[in-house]
């Protein structure tokens, strides 16, 4: 697994403080990105919160997919959440160490009463001290929050007073990609109300044992106001892989106010990706879990189709510069600003998703735009099928029969490519045994490129000349 080691440098811990008439929660902020350029110590916010307790408990649950690793326990897991200000509200993200539960926190414009609120990205340091003091936190007492250094001055002092370094694999950067490729094609599958969201997650198992038959894939289908599990995908029906993967959300069951369950569209008898978003008071907090509890996110594979693209990175910079921090994008109204045509839209937007500079917020169905210190090309280069396909294409192993297949040529095998009504299949064993389920195997991904290139190289057919009419004296 490739890593590169990353300096979280932060001008001093977080900390709760105060008494109990008012309370500060100071959130520390590393480097980060603003529409003013890198920042050492960027400031974001600073006000009061409604529903204190709710916060900080929330808080505190994406601090724990931070932390945890629900596969391979035994390995540590310690990123520090992002934090995204988008002029209206904040969003603090996390992704496990095992790269296979996403979580966010969103911040709504209710819960920080108006204030004001900056524009950008960093990471925010949750240490130990400060996990025990939210953990004490009752009551309602008044709570300040403030995102960033109390004084700007701060950013001119000689060094940090807190560093952490962590290594960053690069699949934690993919699993941020394909998370939000993924989540874009959901819908909203389940709604339960307060008293049935408590009851039905506090019921889930605790432990990894609590599954479906021998071992197999957990299902639930909405029944009236609840969910009733299944161990076979019904009509309707979401897929629970590693019902323990939730277990976060057990620190705000007191504050919820509901629960909405997001699923893709179909009915499909693999396990699949699903969203679980408990409601709060002017909050929202969804984990999304991927297919299987040691599958991460990272080899999905559905981005692989934008990153093929050809004109993807030149779409993705033109794009880029629209962003503008917007809390809510809709890909139909950059491709009015842009020019494009919206297919090319959501393609650049999946490529700015590699370098963690898009998300997507499944409640309101829009994109939105972070920063996060990735290069989308680093990305590219460690994608394996991606690597292996460009490989495949530079080495004339395509050949394309102008019928919609292809022979490629890997090594001592020939294998053949199909399309069908826009959809590629292969004669290899990674289409045996995924079905496209995973994205494109290397040798559809190759083809494609091969289709596209083909396409664009090929010269438009020209109107033969009229014949000249007898007598004519042209």
């Amino acid at each position: 697994m490739t890593r590169t080691a990353h300096t979280f440098a932060y001008a001093g811990p977080s900390a709760l403080t105060g008494d109990g008439t008012t309370r500060l929660l100071g959130l520390e902020t590393a480097g980060g990105l603003t529409p003013a350029g890198a920042e050492a110590h960027p400031r974001f916010f600073a006000g009061f919160l409604s529903g204190p307790q709710a916060a900080a408990r929330a808080l505190l649950a994406v601090a724990d997919v931070a932390g945890a690793r629900y596969f391979r326990r035994t390995e540590r897991a310690s990123l520090d959440p992002v934090v995204t200000a988008n002029g209206d509200r904040l969003r603090f993200e996390s992704f496990s160490g095992c790269c296979g539960v996403y979580a966010r926190l969103d911040v709504l414009p209710e819960a920080l009463r108006d204030a004001d609120t900056g524009h950008g990205t960093t990471n925010v340091d949750v240490n130990n001290p400060l996990r025990e003091a939210l953990s004490r936190l009752a009551g309602e007492e008044p709570l300040h929050l403030r995102v960033g250094p109390d004084e700007l001055a701060v950013t001119t002092l000689d060094g940090p007073v807190v560093e952490k370094k962590v290594p960053l694999p690069d699949r934690w950067l993919r699993g941020f990609a394909e998370s939000q490729a993924i989540t874009a094609g959901f819908d909203l599958r389940a709604e339960l109300t307060a008293t049935e969201a408590v009851r039905y997650l506090r019921a889930l198992p605790r432990s990894a044992s609590g599954g479906g038959a021998a071992g197999g894939p957990l299902w639930v289908v909405p029944a009236g106001r609840t969910l009733r599990p299944s161990t076979r995908p019904l009509p309707g029906a979401v897929c629970l892989p590693g019902p323990e993967r939730l277990a976060a959300l057990q620190r705000v069951l007191r504050q919820a106010t509901g629960l909405r369950v997001y699923g893709p569209r179909g009915d499909g008898a693999a396990p699949t990706a699903s969203a679980w978003e408990v409601l709060l008071p002017g909050m929202r907090l969804t984990l999304t879990l991927s297919p299987e509890a040691d599958r991460g996110f990272s080899g999905e594979g559905s981005v692989l189709e934008a990153l093929a693209h050809d004109t993807a990175a030149e779409d993705a910079e033109l794009v880029s510069v629209l962003l503008a921090w917007e809390p809510r994008i809709d890909p139909a109204d950059l491709a009015d600003r842009s020019g494009l045509p919206v297919e090319r839209v959501r393609a650049a937007l999946t490529r700015l998703g590699t370098a963690g500079r898009v998300g997507y917020d499944l409640a309101e169905a829009a994109y939105f735009h972070r920063e996060l210190p990735y290069d989308a090309r680093r990305a590219e280069r460690h994608n394996p099928r991606l690597v292996a396909a460009r490989a495949l294409l530079e080495q004339g192993a395509v050949v394309l029969d102008g019928s919609g297949t292809a022979v490629v040529a890997s090594g001592e095998r020939r294998y053949r490519v199909r399309e069908s009504a826009g959809a590629l299949s292969c004669t290899c064993q990674w289409w045996a045994d995924y079905r496209g389920r995973r994205g494109p195997c290397k040798h559809a991904l190759a083809t494609r490129m091969a289709l596209r290139t083909q396409k664009t190289t090929t010269p438009a057919p020209t109107t033969p000349a009229p014949a000249p009419i007898p007598g004519d004296a042209r």
